[in-house]
């Protein structure tokens, strides 16, 4: 079952049976089946259980055989206090060394819903009734296994929109308490959190007159450039606006050193499943944008394409640093 994003909070009259409110994480989606040897499986229906040996014996024993239970993947990094999908990520090419990251950085699934307890088909039934058992089973569970937060009421679940978000949650997963689990189908609705940040455009892709997207950059204290993320694609509109000044700003700044590579590594523009660099027009980095992001941002940089908003021609780049200060590296509010 998935969700449709939405832009506001539902109001909570808006739900078969009435709205609830769930803090959506930043992990990977699991299915967990209970049996002798639980069997974890993404929703691309691939195996996770060889990258999750923690999760896999968590469960041995946790649920009746024959439970089905819904849930997402999330690591805590202690280091940053918040979950970190890197860290989550590694465990797909950590190969021998699982046992060992398994230990440094252990998985928690978050539980949410209820498909199968035994040998019983819960799905038609509606989701209060599967949130009670499932809270029921989970009891006595060990700490790798976390039932996820839940409140009917909205104002609690703006106040998780404000403030979850800075450990690591993406938003609000909204569902009808009277609703059944209809795989496949987007009944329920989902609500990212987002902020406003000003960056530098240090090269985009595309034509130089028309830019597809932008590449984005942030000073550190040092007044280097450092990247920061990619903008969704530009609308026409905003394509033509963004590329004249960019003709501009090259004939006023001239012939530069550019601070990044010549092609971009896949990791810094978040291409977890393709390994090559980025080809890319770097630009002179004088032009300086306001972008829409949400919440995943680590090690410098929003992992998401973040969204164009305006240009910002009546500041520099130097106040962006100003502005930022110490913590260039964390978005600015």
């Amino acid at each position: 079952m998935q969700a449709e994003p939405v832009a506001d909070l539902p109001a909570p009259d808006s739900c078969a049976g009435g709205c609830c409110y769930e803090i959506k994480w930043d992990g990977y989606r699991c299915v967990l089946f209970a049996s002798r040897t639980p069997y974890l499986q993404s929703r691309a229906l691939k195996p996770l259980g060889p990258y999750f040996p923690d999760i896999v014996a968590a469960s041995q024993g946790a649920f009746p055989p024959g439970a089905v239970v819904d849930g997402e993947l999330v690591i805590w990094d202690a280091s940053a206090d918040r979950t970190s999908f890197t860290l989550l990520h590694r465990r797909l090419t950590a190969g021998r060394a699982i046992a060992r990251e398994s230990l440094r950085h252990p998985a928690v699934l978050v539980l949410f819903d209820l498909l199968h307890d035994g040998d019983t088909d819960l799905r038609r039934r509606p989701l209060w009734q599967r949130r009670v058992r499932l809270e029921q089973l989970l009891t006595d569970a060990p700490p790798q296994l976390q039932l996820c937060p839940q409140t009917c009421d909205a104002d609690e679940a703006r106040s998780w929109l404000r403030h979850a978000t800075a450990t690591g949650a993406e938003g609000l997963v909204v569902k009808g308490r009277g609703s059944a689990y209809e795989p496949g189908r987007r009944v329920w609705r989902k609500l990212r959190a987002t902020s406003t940040a000003e960056a530098i455009v240090g090269g985009i892709t595309g034509p130089p007159g028309q830019p597809a997207t932008l590449l984005l950059g942030r000073l550190d204290r040092n007044g280097t450039l450092r990247y920061v993320g990619r903008t969704r694609p530009l609308t026409g509109a905003q394509s033509r606006e963004v590329g004249a000044l960019l003709r501009v700003v090259a004939e006023l700044a001239g012939p530069a050193v550019h601070p990044w590579p010549d092609q971009l590594p896949a990791a810094w523009v978040g291409q977890f499943s393709v390994t090559e660099p980025l080809p890319y027009r770097q630009v002179p980095p004088l032009l300086v944008v306001e972008v829409e992001h949400d919440t995943a941002w680590e090690f410098g940089r929003w992992r998401h394409s973040s969204k164009f908003h305006r240009i910002r021609a009546e500041l520099l780049p130097m106040q962006l640093l100003r502005m930022a200060g110490d913590d260039w590296d964390q978005p600015l509010e």
